[in-house]
């Protein structure tokens, strides 16, 4: 058995036992499949995993960067109680239109935003708007602008919030010092800005699964922003 599809088989061992079928998600799936839209969603074993921590940390406020086809929205979503809100940020009309379908079908239109445009245009909108402090960030967009996003996720954060980035391992490609991706440069700048970065606490996990060999950051904001 070679190493993906062992790693398919395991991710698959865990769905068929610690998941029940959901047509909202299925569809969500589906329908961005039918669209074109690229297969890159979080596996069903990480969008439980977003909704464990959403729920773990008492999210009533999420910020999605990277919608997608809103698979990882509909998870986020219904960690949230009613009175809830998430707002996910995507820049490709076409992927913000199925989203928002998705999103409708699965019932949390209420909850879930999706806004339209680049996120470094959107985010300084949704500072001016002051929603609140953001319980949790999940960061999955265009890599090079990791650190971008970020920088604005403390900004919209406070002391106990948490922040998650997807894809930080590139197939192991991290390690490399001179590649000439900047999808890896761009996790490199990250990582380079958290080493001196004193307002959170870190970490980085590896991820094998239906996904390749990847991995996450995940961050803790543990001081508060000074004042500018």
């Amino acid at each position: 058995m070679s190493d993906q599809s062992q790693w398919n088989a395991v991710d698959q061992y865990f769905i068929d036992r610690l998941f029940t079928d959901d047509e909202a998600l299925g569809a969500a799936l589906r329908s961005s499949a039918a669209a074109g839209l690229p297969p890159i969603n979080v596996s069903p074993n990480q969008g439980k995993l977003l909704w464990l921590l959403a729920r773990m940390c008492g999210a009533r406020r999420i910020l999605e960067v990277g919608t997608l086809g809103g698979y990882s929205s509909i998870w986020m979503g219904r960690a949230l109680p009613e009175d809830g809100k998430l707002i996910t940020l995507e820049s490709d009309p076409r992927h913000a239109a199925v989203a928002t379908e998705n999103i409708a079908r699965a019932g949390l239109s209420k909850i879930v935003e999706v806004r339209l445009g680049p996120a470094l245009d959107s985010l300084p909108v949704i500072e001016s708007q002051k929603p609140g402090p953001f319980d949790l960030v999940f960061i999955d967009a265009d890599k090079p602008s990791n650190a971008d996003y970020f920088e604005w996720a403390l900004k919209l954060t406070r002391p106990g919030s948490v922040i998650i980035v997807d894809n930080v391992v590139r197939n192991g490609a991290v390690v490399e010092a001179n590649l000439d991706d900047p999808r890896v440069n761009g996790v490199h700048r990250l990582t380079e800005m958290l080493s001196r970065e004193s307002r959170v606490s870190a970490t980085a996990i590896q991820t094998v699964g239906t996904k390749g060999y990847d991995g996450f950051l995940i961050a803790l904001v543990s001081d508060t922003i000074p004042p500018r």
